[in-house]
């Protein structure tokens, strides 16, 4: 293929990729290394996967491994579009480059979220909006699985307590979308009694911020981090053996995890609902949310226990037949 040809088959496939609501930003300069490494390396015969698999490792030194495994992987994917068009294009197996595998991350339990919530209310200084600004936070993330960096953008006329039901909009936020996030009403009232504090400590005309500084702006996210591992380290939170260090982002995880454990325990069909939950989490699709669902044993017992339910129900009707 030529590279002339080439250029508008990326130029197409990006554009259905943005039809279809994915971001291109971040494969779209890579494509076109692609297509310029291919401009080099081979004639107008049919793209080969040994070349998809030079160009993801004539990098290796700069990105590492994990680096052109996820170089491999946008090959792969502008190749299976190719092939539509092209049959006789070659797809390189998406496992002959194998990422490192990530460290499991750190999962709070109900019993470290209370403590880390009681650290924050003792924050100085006395008679401050700062421990309730970090307790409300930290319990939003909890409850909701936001980004960190989500909640400390949020503005007050981004929060709807009074709607039916209580909700959030998070704008333009990670790939350029916008989503709303239900909030449970017992939530939506530590909003609201944050919200009353914040008036009658007299911070609303400080900042449009919804969770605000004693500065009177935007939390600082570098100095609320630090404030958190201090939180940790004062409650006695810390890695676990084979696991992440516990962060912001292990909220996120947190919330997944026991969100699928739940539907697992009520029996309900998680590959049916995990798009839901992959929308609430604001990815633009399911795969992505496999970041933070983690094999916990008890989502693991969550599981095998709808399994053994099922599989028991299916020896019953065969013995009745």
């Amino acid at each position: 293929m030529k590279k002339p040809d080439l250029d508008k088959r990326i130029d197409a496939y990006l554009a259905l990729r943005e039809a279809l609501g994915l971001s291109t930003r971040a494969i779209r300069l890579q494509l076109l290394s692609f297509a310029e490494f291919l401009k080099h390396h081979q004639s107008d015969e049919p793209v080969r996967a040994q070349l998809a698999i030079d160009w993801a490792s004539s990098s290796s030194s700069k990105h590492g491994v994990s680096g052109v495994a996820a170089r491999l992987s946008v090959a792969r994917g502008f190749l299976r579009h190719l092939k539509a068009s092209f049959p006789d294009t070659e797809i390189p197996d998406a496992n002959l480059i194998v990422a490192p595998r990530r460290p499991t991350p750190h999962l709070f339990s109900d019993a470290e979220i209370e403590a880390i919530l009681e650290a924050a209310s003792q924050l100085g200084p006395r008679r401050s909006l700062r421990p309730y600004t970090h307790k409300i936070l930290f319990g939003l993330l909890a409850c909701t699985g936001m980004r960190p960096g989500e909640a400390v953008r949020l503005l007050v006329s981004d929060v709807f307590l009074e709607e039916t039901p209580a909700r959030i909009e998070v704008r333009a936020t990670k790939f350029k979308k916008s989503r709303w996030v239900p909030l449970h009403d017992s939530s939506a009232q530590q909003l609201r009694c944050y919200l009353e504090l914040r008036r009658k400590k007299k911070y609303d005309g400080l900042s449009d911020c919804f969770f605000v500084s004693e500065q009177g702006g935007k939390l600082n996210y570098d100095i609320l981090d630090r404030t958190f591992h201090r939180l940790l380290r004062r409650v006695g939170i810390s890695a676990q053996p084979g696991r992440r260090r516990p962060t912001l982002n292990s909220f996120r995880h947190t919330f997944a995890v026991q969100r699928l454990k739940q539907w697992y325990e009520e029996g309900a069909d998680v590959a049916l609902l995990a798009p839901n939950l992959s929308i609430y989490l604001g990815h633009v699709d399911p795969s992505t949310s496999y970041w933070y669902l983690t094999a916990t044993p008890e989502l693991l017992g969550s599981a095998a226990n709808l399994f053994y339910e099922y599989a028991g129900k299916e020896a019953c009707d065969e013995e009745t037949r």
